[in-house]
Parts: structure tokens; sequence; C-alpha cells
């Protein structure tokens, strides 16, 4: 066991520089393991800086005399990594990935490495977690070999500046930055102190040289980018790679982006042989066949693309005091929501049935917009009548049982026309009648409170 420091110097946290005048093993302000480290005894001597005269190159000028020419973007080859990354990798640019375990980053980044070969520009893939055997594998079943794709597997920092020297590459892949450490700093790989001197060596080099770098990172268990919270403000874009191991497809979202938009997202397949773009993921989201009852159609927006989603509800009649609420792809608290606003504003008795929601596609819908089309679903199962085909519905259900309008709405109208949906059933719609073309549009009411199931001809409802 590690002896613990005995001086009566204070302690500084180096997550979130919170100090303590003794050694604790947790810090009590991010309440991190093994960041607590002795910081150095104030002096009380004051040093000031002399000011340095900069070179014609470095020296200060107007905004309006940069070219913005000297920052091209250069594609990736995959359109979709593309539109995550604003338009294409910027020199000089840091790029984080992170990820689950096994949700495919590595082989998104042997396609991007592959890719950028082919194009003509040399890539340096320096993988710390597996040989250089193991990556020539995985290539050779994904397609990702290139004469100008050069592997490495190295954990010493120096090592991979020195391949960098050596091969003189346009881009750079480092895979992982927990798994690298620098002999410059001490403690084990992984550390807070060795993943912040690494990275900023890293990024130091990207700047200096115009180099794109793209950097793994791990996650923790509650999905958050392991290491210091530093990290993520060194670099210069931070994309997130996550998907459901129950299904194919995989996201890579945009958290940071110093050069493009943060609400784009990728679509990805993972298959057999390797990672393919999904340029238009629409038809993994739908049912196939004509509508049944217990089931509809929204269009949920995921960053600037819209998604149409089928949302499918079963109702089975119980005697059970406490009825089953089973939802999947949806959160449970809002499907609690929709079903009270139901019975209480609409009058659609489920208390006494058995409730399965869930989606198409192993797609998660956390929108408010997906309420209505989850009380459409549900009302439907309960009256067992299906929706005329080629409908969607898109609105937020408050609790008053007023169907309000959600944003993006015309962007949202704009892909149900595309996909040959007729009629969208949404709220505030009648101000755009005629907007889209043949695209029938209709506004929804509230329904008046019944006291039975039945419903007179004249009163207005789903």
């Amino acid at each position: 066991m590690a002896k613990r420091p005995t001086t009566t110097a204070p302690f500084r946290c180096t997550e979130c520089g919170w100090t303590t005048a003794k050694w604790v093993g947790r810090c009590g302000e991010c309440q991190q393991w093994g960041t607590v480290v002795e910081a150095a005894e104030q002096t009380g001597i004051v040093r000031t800086l002399a000011p340095a005269t900069p070179s014609a190159e470095r020296a200060a000028q107007p905004i309006t005399r940069v070219s913005a020419s000297d920052a091209p973007r250069r594609t990736t080859g995959i359109g979709e990594f593309d539109r995550v990354l604003g338009g294409g990798l910027v020199p000089g640019a840091a790029i984080l990935l992170s990820g689950e375990p096994g949700v495919g980053k590595s082989t998104l980044l042997l396609d991007v490495a592959a890719h950028s070969a082919a194009s003509g520009h040399r890539v340096l893939y320096a993988s710390a977690e597996e040989s250089v055997a193991q990556v020539r594998l995985r290539a050779s079943r994904t397609g990702a070999l290139h004469d100008e794709l050069y592997l490495a597997s190295e954990t010493d920092l120096a090592t991979i500046l020195g391949n960098v020297d050596e091969v003189q590459p346009s881009l750079l892949i480092v895979d992982s930055v927990q798994t690298v450490s620098s002999a410059m700093h001490e403690g084990a790989a992984g550390h807070p102190s060795q993943v912040r001197e690494v990275a900023s060596t890293l990024i130091r080099v990207a700047k200096d040289r115009g180099l794109p770098v793209i950097i793994v990172g791990h996650v923790t268990k509650d999905g958050s980018i392991a290491g210091p919270r530093i990290l993520e403000h060194l670099v210069d874009v931070v994309c997130h790679f996550e998907g459901d191991r129950q299904s194919s497809l995989r996201f890579v979202r945009a958290l940071k982006n110093r050069f493009g938009p943060t609400d784009e997202v990728g679509c990805f397949d993972m298959t057999g042989d390797g990672i393919q773009e999904v340029a238009d993921p629409s038809a993994l989201f739908l049912g196939h066949g004509d509508p049944v009852a217990g089931t509809c159609v929204t269009i949920a927006m995921e960053g600037r693309r819209a998604l149409p989603v089928e949302v499918q509800a079963l109702t089975i009649k119980t005697s059970a005091p406490n009825p089953r609420r089973i939802v999947n792809g949806v959160e449970a608290s809002r499907v609690a929501m929709v079903l009270a606003v139901l019975e209480r504003r609409a009058g659609v008795v489920v208390s006494d049935h058995d409730v399965y929601v869930s989606t198409v596609g192993g797609v998660r819908l956390v929108e408010p917009a997906a309420d209505l089309a989850i009380a459409v679903a549900v009302a439907n199962a309960v009256s067992e009548t299906a929706l005329a085909k080629g409908t969607a519905a898109i609105g937020e259900l408050s609790l008053a049982g007023e169907v309000r309008p959600v944003m993006q709405a015309a962007q949202r109208r704009a892909e149900a026309e595309r996909l040959g949906y007729r009629t969208v059933v949404d709220a505030g719609s009648k101000n755009l009648r005629g907007a889209l073309g043949d695209l029938s549009l209709h506004a929804v009411r509230p329904g008046r409170r019944r006291e039975s199931s039945s419903r007179p001809d004249d009163e207005p409802g789903f």
C-alpha cells in the first residue's frame, strides 16, 4: 500500500481545482478518485514575465485582414461524418471522439483513415490498444487496406511523435488518449495528469503543423468522457458515437464544434463487413405494409435531420388493480402523462388496460413532439381502429388537453411530404395551409370530456 503524503502543503484536485489542507483519496467537490495531488507551496515571491517582441508572423493584426482561405476544409470521404464535422476536416483541428466500449469507434475511424488514404492523403493510425496485426485483420474484413495508411502500435507519446516526423501524415488518429503515456509527467497511463499532458502535446503538434488530429476518448459508466474536464475544453470538436447493442444503427453527434454547428447527426449502419453510412435512414424506423390498429407515425428531429418514426401501442383489458405500463424507446413518465391526459381530457379509458408502447427500429424518442403520436396510437389501440394510410401526427400535449405546436414544424412537414404523407395532424398548422403544395394540414382541438367511452359524431377527437 502506497504511503500517503505527510507534508502540510495544501493539496489540489487536478480535475476541478478544489483544495484541502490534507490528502484525501476522493475530491470533495467533483467526487473523482485519485485526482487530489500535492500543490506547490506558496513562496511569497512575485515574479513578473518580461514581454517578448512578437515576430512578423505572430504579430497581432485586424481580424478583417485575416484570410479565411488559410483553413480550407478537406473531406474525409464519408458524407455522414463530414456532416457532423461541419463539412470536413480543418487543418490543425483537434477532434475528440468518445463512445461506449464496443460501439464501433475504432471501426469508424479505420474507415475514415482508409477513405482519406484513398483520396491521396497519407494517414497515420496510432493504436495503443491493439497490435498492428489486429488492426490489419479488421482492415481486411472491412476493406480498409491502402498503401497510404500507416499503422503503429505504441503507448509512448514520444514514439508516436517520432512516427509523425518519419511518416509526415496529413491526418493523425490516436486510439486512445487514455492508453498513451508521456515520460515528461509522472503517473500511469489514464491518470488525469497523463491524459492532460498527452492531449496538450497532441493539440500543440496539430496547431504547429496544421495537422488534423482525431483522438479517441473513453467514457465512464454514466456515459461522460473519462479524464479531466479540461480535455473537452482543449479540443476543437467533441463528437459522441452512440448506439444500441441490440440494433445496428449508430449515431455520431457533435457536442462541441468550433468550426460548424452542434446540432448535426450522422447515421451509420454497423454490419459484419464494417460500418456503412446511411444517408436516408427513414425506412429504418417505419413499419411495412398497411396501417394497423395502434400505430401512428411522427416526425422526430435528430439534430437538423427530420426522421419519421412509427410509434406502436398495444392495449389489453385487465382486472389487475395495477395495470402494466411497459415502454420501449420512449420515456415511461411521458407515456404515463399522455395516458392521464387521454382519460381525463379525451375520455379514452385506459385505467383498466395493460398498455405497451414501443418504437420501430430501436430509435429513442425523448422530445415532446411525439406526445400526439403516442396518444393517437393508444386511442386507436383501445378502439381497434387504424389510421388512414399516409397520416402522421406531430404535437406536444399539455396537462390541460391542449395540442401545442413544436419547434421546426415546417421542416417536419417538408420531410413528411417528401416521404409521401399527405395528412399531417398537428397544432397551429392553419397558418401554413397551402404553403407545401398538396400536403393536407389539420389543426387539432382538444376533445371535450366524456363520461363514457362512446363518442358522439359531432365531438372532436382522434
